[in-house]
């Protein structure tokens, strides 16, 4: 998933992609460890993803709000 993609995302579907990529997560690093993940760039790229994330959910934290 590209930064661009995650962008247009709103609060509550990056919520969900967040939760999915962590639990995609833990899955392949338990077929990791019992030997049955075959494409071990899954790992990186799911790093990577809930970084993304985690990015673009911390720069709506930050972002100034606009005249309330």
């Amino acid at each position: 998933m590209e930064i661009g993609e995650v962008r247009k995302l709103t609060d509550h579907e990056l919520d969900d992609r967040l939760r999915e990529a962590k639990q995609d997560l833990w899955q392949a690093r338990f077929a990791l460890s019992t030997r049955q993940l075959k494409d071990y760039s899954q790992i990186p790229a799911t790093r990577r993803t809930i970084a993304r994330i985690l990015t673009v959910k911390r720069e709506r934290d930050t972002a100034p709000r606009s005249a309330e």
